[in-house]
């Protein structure tokens, strides 16, 4: 049965417990709850439903309906709606805010480049229902003419994660809109409002017809395996660890869906040692610790010059020891809460390890509930379980090389590849560095947390498959058609 009173609020406090199927909120019926809770104080702000196979395929039935019509509706039809979602978030920007700190412990710093960068990201996805473009190729046969096409693939699916979860959903769901297929949305279960729910309630308002974006919230391993293994899903666009993406992979190429992985990341900052050491603190600080360190490509190594260890550590202790912790609703905090136990408890087992192992923590080391100290650990090497292991924490582990060749070495010794940055005041060699460091996202003089929409964004190794954004993304959510049309008669060979 529907919800009737549910409505189109935005807010934390709006009824989120129900799907979005097919233009409908769905209550919860006898279905299991699943408890959102906010990570800060670990009080429960809803109980959302936990959805079945039979909700998914309900989902994909409602996608593949709507897709067909709607991929025959103006590219302008298009932009206009996924233009008005955008200016929807921009409207309910307060509201949105608010969701982010509360359901994912989002402090001012990701709520800056969440919120506007979101509405970035919209805007550059309603153009694309006009960059869509094919073309004409000369032929080796007389009298024929070549045309090239780009069509839908038709229902994308979509599984995103918890850490930034609206941009990271809507990186996908807008752009499968504005080129005229329709998608099944299937949240991370910590942030079932804000990676899924809510764009359900900002597409809705922006006019977006019945069936065109469907919401099944529920666990990984029945809604988020029947997403990636349904048939009628053409592309799964998957954001999460390497080890989930793996089982994403495989249940989509099981009937031939394109799986776009964006894995996880074990990224370099290399420090030179004629590098600006007040710039490359700088951009090892915010890499770091930015939302906790809980991003893919976040600073998850920091490689420096021996000539310059000791200072780079020292100055990077006291500026993390000087980020602010507490409430992510407070405008001045740095450093919100971690997203659960299971996550917390994770990164202080690397660090106690890492100590272990031989490491010292200059700083941090300690939680409080679920806020984790930013933390900075020297005397480490690159096989110390803080630098082996995506950590996903707000945890810098410094390591020593002597020599350009070596700083390389170890910036590649890992299984993946996602990103990484380089810091010299001579950018020619911070670029021959670069280009020699096995990663698909490379920064000179900067650090790695960079996402613009009209660059390529993923990674290689076991960080993932394809490209997000721009015409990568546009690469992926269509398909590419050939047609020939012979003008004049032609001669056979028999």
């Amino acid at each position: 049965m529907s919800e009737p009173d549910h409505g189109q609020n935005i807010s934390i406090d709006a009824p989120w417990n129900a799907l979005y199927i097919d233009g409908e909120w769905i209550a919860p019926g006898d279905r299991d709850g699943i408890d959102v809770r906010n990570p800060t104080t670990q009080e429960s702000i809803t109980s959302v439903p936990a959805g079945t196979v039979e909700d998914v395929d309900r989902a994909f039935e409602a996608a593949t309906r709507a897709q067909e019509s709607w991929a025959k509706t103006t590219p302008d039809e298009r932009a206009a709606v996924v233009r008005r979602a955008a200016n929807v978030i921009d409207e309910y920007e307060a509201e949105i805010r608010e969701i982010l700190a509360v359901e994912t412990g989002a402090a001012k710093p990701r709520q800056d480049i969440e919120h506007g960068g979101t509405v970035t990201f919209v805007h550059d996805a309603a153009s694309f229902a006009f960059r869509s473009s094919g073309g004409h190729n000369q032929s080796k046969i007389p009298g024929k003419e070549n045309i090239i096409q780009r069509e839908p693939v038709g229902v994308v699916g979509v599984i995103s994660p918890w850490n930034v979860p609206l941009k990271l959903s809507i990186r996908a769901v807008a752009p499968a809109i504005a080129l005229g297929n329709s998608v099944v949305l299937k949240p991370a279960q910590e942030s079932s409002i804000s990676g899924g729910l809510l764009l359900a309630r900002i597409f809705e308002k922006a006019g977006l017809p019945e069936g065109v974006l469907n919401v099944v919230t529920g666990k990984g391993s029945v809604a988020g395996d029947r997403t990636a293994a349904h048939p009628d899903c053409d592309v799964i666009a998957f954001t999460g660890s390497t080890g989930a993406g793996r089982l994403v992979g495989e249940n989509a190429i099981k009937h031939f869906a394109f799986p776009a992985l964006e894995l996880g990341g074990n990224n370099p900052h290399v420090v030179l040692e004629d590098a600006n050491l007040d710039q490359a603190v700088a951009a090892g600080t915010f890499g770091s610790f930015w939302n906790q360190g809980q991003v893919c490509i976040s600073i998850n190594r920091h490689l420096v010059h021996e000539s310059i260890y000791d200072e780079y550590a020292e100055r990077l202790s006291e500026r993390a020891a000087g980020l602010k912790i507490g409430d992510p609703t407070d405008d001045d905090v740095v450093i919100g809460p971690i997203i659960n136990e299971s996550q917390r408890d994770e990164m202080l087992d690397y660090i106690d390890r890492t100590v272990e192992e031989g490491g010292t923590v200059l700083t941090g080391g300690e939680a409080d509930g679920l806020f984790v100290e930013p933390t900075v650990i020297t005397d480490v090497t690159n096989d110390m379980a803080a630098a082996c292991n995506e950590h996903f924490g707000p945890v810098a582990p410094i390591i020593p090389f002597s020599d350009d060749d070596e700083a390389v070495e170890l910036a590649n010794a890992t299984e993946y590849g996602l990103a990484g940055s380089v810091h010299s005041v001579d950018r020619g060699r911070a670029r021959d560095v670069a280009d020699r460091i096995d990663v698909g996202m490379i920064h000179v003089n900067d650090q790695p947390v960079n996402v613009e929409p009209h660059v390529p964004f993923g990674g290689v190794k076991e960080s993932g498959l394809g490209r997000y954004n721009g015409k990568w993304i546009i690469d992926e959510f269509t398909e590419t058609k050939w047609t020939s049309v012979q003008r004049e008669p032609r001669e056979y060979l028999f």
